[in-house]
């Protein structure tokens, strides 16, 4: 882990000092997460939001939808019922 010292103004200081003791947690933590917030994208932004309505229940995962089956593919499941009138027909005679 990486130290890093600043000059800030006393005034400062004292405000960052008091905020701390009134969320319960410290003056490092704050200004780490401040600086996290100045440097997160806002993909990264959105993912965590994200991350967050998932946890809470109020985001589902969705599935993409599936990929269509490639016309060779295809074709080659037709593969012996017949021609293309021949399936229209028999179709046709579902009804």
């Amino acid at each position: 882990m990486r130290q890093l010292i600043t000059r800030i103004d006393e005034a400062l200081h004292t405000r960052l000092k008091r905020h701390a003791a009134a969320s319960g947690t410290s003056v490092n933590a704050i200004v780490t997460s401040a600086i996290e917030g100045v440097l997160t994208t806002p993909e990264d932004r959105g993912e965590a939001v994200r991350r967050r309505l998932r946890s809470l229940g109020l985001l589902a995962d969705i599935t993409p939808p599936p990929v269509p089956p490639d016309r060779a593919s295809v074709i080659e499941s037709l593969r012996g019922r017949g021609t293309i009138a021949d399936l229209i027909e028999g179709d046709r005679d579902g009804r």
